[in-house]
């Protein structure tokens, strides 16, 4: 009784394997279509792909042609061919404005975009990521009553987030290397620029303190001639962040170079 089961079952895998090789070879439009998509409904959605891509031309223009396109772009979601996804999700809502699926096929250009801008996570202009919050704001906008805004409005907020941690980063770097450039302005300026974009970041604290000891680096090292103006400037700083920040943990590295600058003026109050 067993072995009957098992050769039914081989039977049956072998039979449904030539079903799909002799749609692939043929010629039949409406045969490839319809077992590209019985093949989508199993979960083979690489076979239903390859059946679909060669008969995508075929049917512009055609009834059959929304249903097509919107399970050929859902093959490309499944695959995890992410790009692909965004790009056929994005033709099929330009496409078809008025389809049932429209709101969907939106939320999943997005949200494919929020996942490419993963591998994109490290590159210096953040493009993807940027791109993915536009789609992802427009979808927002669009269908503010939709099911899945709740879903896009934490995918906005994770892309922001890596938007401005990226972004202080990149000062906070420019702050470490200057040790050995001496060009201590790049900091000051990424730091400045940062608190500028970012008003309310949970690194904003740690922006405010990097940019004064940044300030203090330039004064201290500074030439004579510009010394006391970048004194004045770093006290200035630490005034700011003493102000928004009195409990830091940083405030007794802060008061130090407080102190160091104070002790640094009382040689121009002496000459003056």
């Amino acid at each position: 009784m067993k072995n009957f089961f098992y050769i039914i079952l081989t039977c049956t895998i072998l039979s449904s394997c030539s079903e799909y090789q002799k749609a692939l070879k043929s010629e039949d439009i409406a045969t490839k279509f319809k077992v590209g998509e019985q093949k989508f409904n199993e979960g083979k959605y690489s076979k239903a792909n390859k059946l679909f891509v060669q008969i995508v031309p075929n049917y512009r223009g055609k009834p059959q042609a929304e249903k097509l396109m919107y399970l050929y772009s859902m093959t490309f979601y499944e695959m995890g061919e992410y790009y692909l996804a965004s790009y056929q999700f994005e033709r099929f809502v330009a496409a078809y404005p008025n389809s049932e699926k429209l709101e969907e096929a939106a939320f999943l250009s997005a949200k494919s975009a929020y996942i490419v801008s993963d591998d994109f996570i490290y590159s210096k202009e953040q493009k993807e990521t940027k791109d993915a919050i536009e789609k992802l704001q427009l979808f927002i906008n669009s269908y503010p009553n939709s099911s899945y805004i709740a879903e896009a409005n934490e995918l906005v907020k994770e892309l922001d987030y890596k938007l401005e941690k990226k972004a202080f980063e990149i000062a906070k770097n420019y702050n470490r290397i200057a040790g050995f450039t001496r060009d201590y302005t790049a900091p000051i300026k990424a730091f400045e620029n940062f608190i500028f974009d970012y008003p309310g970041s949970s690194f904003r604290e740690e922006a405010f303190f990097y940019k004064l000891d940044s300030a203090y680096k330039l004064a201290m090292n500074s030439v004579e001639y510009k010394k006391e103006e970048r004194l004045e400037t770093a006290k200035k700083y630490y005034n700011t962040f003493v102000k928004s920040y009195a409990s830091s943990e940083r405030i007794e590295e802060a008061n130090k170079m407080a102190e160091n600058i104070d002790k640094e003026l009382e040689n121009y109050s002496t000459k003056s």
